[in-house]
């Protein structure tokens, strides 16, 4: 009888034991320094410069004067918030896509009352009020969704990313009603005599957005509800089976979520701009959604790659202007590095094995 000899395969893929922390991070820090090194290595061979000269271009864009480090630590906590809103939401497997229309919709509380009582209240009184109603504005605006989820189980995902275009038709109607003729854009008077430093408003947004930081983290580790937020994302029969109201704690993680986009709505109008228009957000609620994914929805991860994500924009925009290239460069860098960091959680979940030389 003929034996039949089966060669075996030159790769072999395993998959891994959990492994430790500080690994994964090893890992995942190893895959966006390869990324950011790719990055530079194609944009010298693009544009003909020293790659050295553009890493030093890449940090003097985040670190290179006192404007742009307290630039690149404003847009950092603001992405983490953002990002935060969508985390609590993400673990409970409700998949917030609502973010840009709910801070824009805070931001919109913030300027009704920027608008009809600047000046006419003390200075106090008006950030108060305004930043009551920023968060009003942003539970309201994430409530809509959750209740509907809760009620009638309609697809949140659609729900949250069509409110935002609702959001951005209320900015609309409100600017076209209330700016100056022919401006299109809404700045009250009132503002030029606030004669607000750019250091006491770092400083301000800075303790807001870290006491934020502060309280979700110790919601989601140390909480009740940050338990159930938990349990129900891991099954919602479970949840029901030990008593666990899932309705409940999907309305009140939304409006957690909601009073999060809320005070960001509140920083974007009351601290940085002072008016508003439907593009004010930005963008960043979408990103948010990314970091939060990249982030795990963990608090600390979120924070570290809203940071690098705000690293890479400021520093390829430096890098852009510096070159004279296109701004569309910092896009596609940040998507390359990321699609490296994305590719490091098969190094963390799987182990290649290579053939031995001579094995059959």
């Amino acid at each position: 009888m003929n034996m039949i000899n089966h060669k075996e395969p030159l790769i072999h893929i395993t998959r891994r034991k959990e492994i430790e922390g500080y690994k994964k991070v090893l890992i995942k820090l190893a895959g966006c320094l390869i990324g950011i090194l790719v990055s530079v290595m194609l944009a010298s061979l693009l544009i003909y410069a020293n790659p050295l000269t553009i890493i030093s271009s890449l940090f003097s864009g985040v670190f290179g004067t006192g404007h742009r480090i307290r630039e690149t630590i404003e847009q950092t906590l603001i992405l983490m918030c953002i990002s935060l809103c969508v985390a609590l939401a993400g673990r409970m497997k409700f998949w917030n896509c609502g973010a840009e229309g709910q801070v824009l919709m805070g931001a919109l509380g913030s300027e009704i009352f920027l608008l009809f009582l600047g000046g006419k209240v003390s200075t106090p009184v008006l950030y108060i009020l305004m930043f009551v109603s920023s968060i009003l504005f942003g539970i309201i605006w994430a409530l809509i969704p959750a209740l509907f989820k809760a009620k009638w189980n309609t697809n949140e995902t659609l729900f949250t990313l069509m409110m935002n275009y609702v959001a951005m038709l209320f900015v609309s109607f409100f600017i076209i009603k209330f700016a100056n003729s022919g401006s299109g854009t809404i700045k009250p008077d009132y503002v030029n005599s606030l004669n607000l430093s750019d250091l006491p408003k770092l400083i301000f947004e800075s303790v807001i957005c870290i006491t934020v930081f502060a309280l979700i983290y110790v919601y989601m580790k140390y909480t009740k509800h940050g338990y159930e937020v938990v349990v129900v994302g891991e099954s919602q029969k479970t949840a029901k089976y030990i008593g666990l109201s899932t309705k409940k704690v999907i309305i009140r993680t939304m409006i957690i979520s909601g009073c999060i986009a809320g005070i960001v709505g509140f920083i974007l109008v009351g601290l940085k701009t002072f008016t508003i228009n439907k593009n004010l957000v930005g963008g960043q609620g979408f990103t948010g959604i990314l970091v939060a994914w990249l982030g795990k929805f963990e608090p600390l991860n979120i924070l570290v790659v809203s940071f690098l994500v705000i690293f890479l924009k400021l520093g390829t925009t430096q890098v852009s202007t510096t070159f004279k290239i296109s701004d569309s460069i910092a896009e596609i860098v940040t998507g390359l590095v990321i699609l490296f960091i994305i590719g490091c959680e098969f190094f963390i979940n799987y182990k290649v094995h290579f053939r031995k030389r001579g094995n059959k």
